[in-house]
């Protein structure tokens, strides 16, 4: 466990942490979350003793072992599975633990021929993977994780999920994909105006918590600050009539008593809208029968691939990092030559493509004004001024070099760019890496209401679900087009890496009862029957919890909801604030629970299936045994 309390840490005039604490409890999994730049990664350097806090306590206990995603890269094996090896736990009774490193690596896409490769012929990316193996195998109490999947694909990022899920010590997660957080944490924390919030549930839920509250405080102000008007109206008043002299001491001293609330300042959103170039045809690019390789003599990284573009497509991209995908957006835009095959542009194609390595096309030299005054197509720096404060670059921040930025605040550069090109089709290569949650969402929003065809390359599943309406797939060594969503991929065809996982584990259970005589059968059915009894039986019974706290909790609301309609009508405003929040939270913590018995629900239908398939295995030539 660990416990932060009255932590302060200021930079200059900026206050990051005013005063905080918070407490990480035993086998909590926790989201960080807060805008970029509020001190998520100054926290965890804290946490890690980098950086000290201007005041204030941060108490581990003593042998409480804390890792960390590094960015240094350190090896000393001559092999990525010995260098996987090195942060094994010793186990006391001298196991051969090397089976784990292998899972763990290749969870998070490394092959078997990898293992013997030296660690220094990979790539920064693969690099960064191996750390993030050695930490996972090294079973820290405490696991901090800044943008883990920033290194990762879609299939890494599926694994690594599913292995967070199960992760029994700390763990504090960082990233800026919601879904991705939501789906591994029991618990959200909060860096808001320089204060730290910590919840039980999810990241919506501390969101609403926060606007609920900034309501109240706004609402509660603005009657403070009438209340105040109506009595400094009264003393003016009535201050030289001597028989109303001890009413006006009066309302003086309470005056003086009173706070005066300031009104929150508002925090700035990334406000994104493209600019839509009018489109009549049917066709944007007709992609027919195209390959490419960047060596002749190896494998195609894309064979044959053909598609047409339509002028309202949704079009993702997806598979496994190095298989093609950044390559058939630079194939599409005709910035690199086909070995054979045609892209063919309509005539009236206006493209804006975002790609990770078009920021090395900023002129390092010029401000962020003049990169965007390099795309309007009139000198017009009041409009330029206005899209460096839409990309948050206000004031004489727009005078910034592009030497100076950071790799967030170029993408944003790159971003602003694109939002005074008209296009009819934009090209989007993981868009969202250096964004957070609320910038994401305001991309999002943009994307939807841009009336153009959009192609996307991204492993956020939140972002397949809610976009794409057509997929190119890179899967199993080819490349292929699927008409239909991302939700429809996975029901009709899935990943293949995934589905030969789940073959070979049902053909290892084949094996444990192949060849058995029927003494084995027996305890093996009887194993069966006890661990079904006592797994379904966890599953039930947290079931049976969760209807019940529902039940209780809309039994709640409706007392609540009587008692305001009381209070409201005596006009107790206190009364009122604290029966709203209560009412709200528990509509709040009911949304939470049905999502909770939906997935518990669904997780007991399956393994009720898989009990039986299993039962029907453990008998012999068809009868019970």
């Amino acid at each position: 466990m660990i416990q932060v309390s009255n932590l302060y840490k200021a930079y200059g005039q900026q206050i990051i942490f005013d005063n905080v604490g918070f407490t990480v409890n035993a086998g909590e999994r926790i989201g960080l979350v807060g805008r970029n730049g509020h001190g998520k990664t100054t926290l965890f350097k804290m946490i890690l003793g980098e950086e000290k806090p201007d005041s204030g306590v941060i108490s581990i206990p003593r042998h409480y072992k804390i890792g960390h995603l590094s960015q240094h890269i350190n090896f000393t094996e001559d092999s990525v599975l010995k260098e996987g090896c090195l942060s094994l736990t010793h186990t006391e009774d001298g196991r051969d633990e090397t089976y784990r490193v292998k899972t763990v690596l290749m969870g998070i896409g490394f092959s078997e021929e990898d293992f013997t490769r030296n660690p220094f012929e990979l790539s920064g990316g693969y690099q960064i993977r191996l750390n993030l193996a050695k930490l996972l195998v090294s079973e820290p109490n405490l696991l901090l994780l800044d943008e883990p999947t920033n290194y990762l694909d879609i299939l890494s990022i599926r694994w690594l999920t599913q292995f967070l899920r199960n992760w029994k010590n700390e763990l504090i997660l960082i990233t800026h994909d919601r879904d991705f957080m939501d789906s591994v944490t029991t618990h959200t924390m909060g860096i808001h105006r320089s204060k730290i919030r910590k919840i039980e549930g999810p990241t919506q839920k501390l969101y609403e918590q926060i606007l609920l509250e900034e309501e109240v405080y706004e609402k509660t102000r603005i009657n403070e600050e009438k209340n105040r008007k109506e009595t400094e109206q009264f003393i003016n008043r009535f201050r030289a009539q001597a028989t109303r002299a001890s009413a006006v001491q009066s309302k003086i001293k309470a005056l003086q008593k009173r706070e005066n609330l300031e009104k929150i300042s508002e925090i700035k959103n990334l406000d994104f809208e493209f600019k839509s170039e009018p489109f009549l045809g049917k066709w944007l690019i007709e992609v027919n029968d195209i390959s490419f390789s960047f060596n002749t003599e190896g494998p195609s990284l894309i064979d044959k691939l053909s598609i047409t573009i339509g002028k309202n497509d949704r079009i993702a991209i997806i598979g496994k990092n190095g298989k093609g995908k950044t390559t058939l957006l630079n194939l599409l835009a005709g910035e690199l030559p086909l070995i054979s095959g045609t892209v063919n542009h309509n005539p009236k194609l206006r493209l804006a493509y975002f790609g990770q390595t078009n920021i090395q096309r900023l002129d390092p030299q010029r401000t962020v004004e003049e990169e965007i005054l390099d795309v309007l197509p009139e000198y017009n720096r009041r409009a330029a001024r206005n899209i460096c404060g839409i990309m948050m670059f206000e004031g004489d921040n727009a005078l910034k070099k592009i030497s100076v930025l950071s790799g967030g605040e170029k993408s944003r550069v790159l971003l602003g760019k694109l939002l005074v090109s008209p296009a009819n089709l934009l090209l989007l290569d993981e868009p969202t890496n250096h964004l957070d949650m609320e910038s994401i969402d305001s991309l999002l929003e943009a994307i939807d209401a841009f009336e153009g065809a959009v192609v996307i390359v991204t492993h956020s599943e939140m972002i397949l679900h809610a976009i794409a309406t057509r997929l190119i797939v890179f899967d199993d060594g080819k490349v292929s087009v699927f008409e239909g969503t991302y939700q429809d991929f996975l029901d009709r065809v899935g990943w293949k890496s995934e589905i030969t996982e789940s073959q070979d584990i049902k053909g290892q259970n084949n094996e444990q009862t192949k060849g058995a005589s029927k003494k084995d059968m027996r305890r093996i059915r009887a194993e069966l029957i006890n661990s079904r009894s006592r797994i379904l039986g966890v599953l039930q019974k947290r079931i049976t919890e969760v209807e019940e706290t529902i039940m209780h909790l809309e039994n709640q609301i409706e007392q609540d909801t009587q008692a305001l309609l009381e209070v409201s009508v005596k006009g107790e405003g206190q009364s009122i604030k604290t029966l709203t929040k209560s009412i709200h939270e528990s509509k709040a913590r009911i949304d939470t629970l049905f999502d909770e018995l939906s997935s518990l629900t669904e997780e007991l239908d399956i393994k009720i299936r898989e009990f039986e398939e299993r039962l029907k295995e453990s008998t012999i030539n068809g009868h019970v045994v």
